[in-house]
């Protein structure tokens, strides 16, 4: 397949006094909006391109300065009829454009968490917010099993899509899949799972409600950052219902086979973790996202600003710049303190 994503550069024609200057006492503070959870950008010709989870519908923001969410043009592009198996709980929507035409990959179910899968919506109009989004249907490999958060990139000309699934029928643990694309609308490999909790602080899951296992053990919102000659998987680990919701990371070579687990090593602690002096909890569901004028990597989150929050509508997206260590590997740092100034994206008009 051709190249399924654009990146986010844009083309300005000014120095970098002029950048400077342009950015310089610019700030702004988290979080973005007072709700969002699964929070995910992508950039195409100029603008940032914003969704995050609502549970009922697919909803889409625009803007040239991803730190003005909560003033940015806003528009919801769909909603599935009632009734089917895809009407209810629609979770981590994910916007790709793929071979000139935009899809966003989402789960939902028809109420019963049992029975969520991933689908996919197409548009070919040039700009997401316009044209018809049309309903494509199940994706899924051949097992067929519980499956949410699906993200895809791109890696040797070969795309693949990873998510988080059970091995079986039957909740209790949710590990990371990946498999190989025939098109931006059909797997075409077996599913390989290449992570499963293991440290205790991906096991943090306990449930006291009847509808529940006692205890799930999660591994979740899969999404890559490519640096170099490393990809670096970036997931959250432990229940999202607990303040232990973290990230953690899977790096593989670039040039490895990525569908042998083997190729990919987790890293023994969080990456990044809830920060009570900073009273920021269970962060987590990232993406990423370059500045405007591509010198600086991003990081785009959720989290809570008091603890035992949980899964809720009180989940909030947050966006912080992060850096990169001596071996390659991205050093995301602790979350920032809600109303704590921070430079905008450089470049930033």
């Amino acid at each position: 397949m051709k190249k399924m994503f654009t990146a986010c550069l844009l083309l300005l024609l000014f120095s970098s006094a002029a950048i400077a200057q342009n950015t310089g006492n610019k700030t702004f503070t988290n979080p973005l909006l007072p709700s969002g959870a699964d929070p995910w950008v992508i950039c195409k010709n100029g603008f940032y391109y914003y969704t995050n989870s609502t549970g009922g519908n697919i909803v889409i923001w625009k803007t040239k300065d991803i730190t003005k969410l909560s003033t940015a043009p806003k528009k919801a592009v769909w909603a599935p009829p009632p009734g089917t198996a895809y009407s209810k709980d629609l979770w981590a929507p994910e916007l790709h454009f793929i071979n000139g035409k935009w899809y966003v990959y989402f789960a939902a179910d028809n109420g019963d968490n049992n029975n969520h899968r991933i689908y996919v919506l197409e548009n070919s109009s040039a700009d997401p917010m316009e044209g018809i989004w049309e309903f494509k249907g199940k994706i899924a490999d051949s097992t067929d099993k519980w499956a949410i958060d699906a993200s895809v990139f791109e890696n040797n000309g070969s795309w693949y899509m990873i998510w988080s699934g059970w091995e079986g029928d039957h909740n209790g643990q949710q590990n990371i899949y990946i498999a190989k694309m025939k098109d931006a609308l059909t797997i075409g490999s077996k599913r390989v799972k290449i992570s499963s909790p293991a440290y205790q602080w991906e096991t943090n899951g306990d449930l006291h409600d009847a509808g529940n296992p006692a205890h799930v053990s999660v591994n979740e919102g899969p999404e890559i950052l490519k640096h170099k000659d490393k990809l670096f998987l970036i997931y959250s680990a432990s229940g999202c219902w607990t303040d232990f919701y973290a990230l953690g990371m899977l790096t593989a070579s670039k040039n490895s086979d990525l569908l042998n687990p083997a190729s990919w090593i987790k890293t023994e602690e969080p990456v990044f973790k809830q920060s009570p002096e900073n009273s920021v909890y269970a962060p987590g569901h990232n993406s990423f996202f370059k500045s405007p004028d591509g010198r600086e990597d991003w990081i785009l989150y959720h989290a809570n600003s008091n603890p035992n929050e949980g899964c809720g509508n009180k989940r909030s997206p947050r966006a912080q710049k992060f850096t990169w260590n001596k071996d390659g590997s991205p050093n995301f740092g602790m979350p920032m303190k809600d109303g704590q100034p921070l430079a905008v994206p450089s470049g930033t008009k």
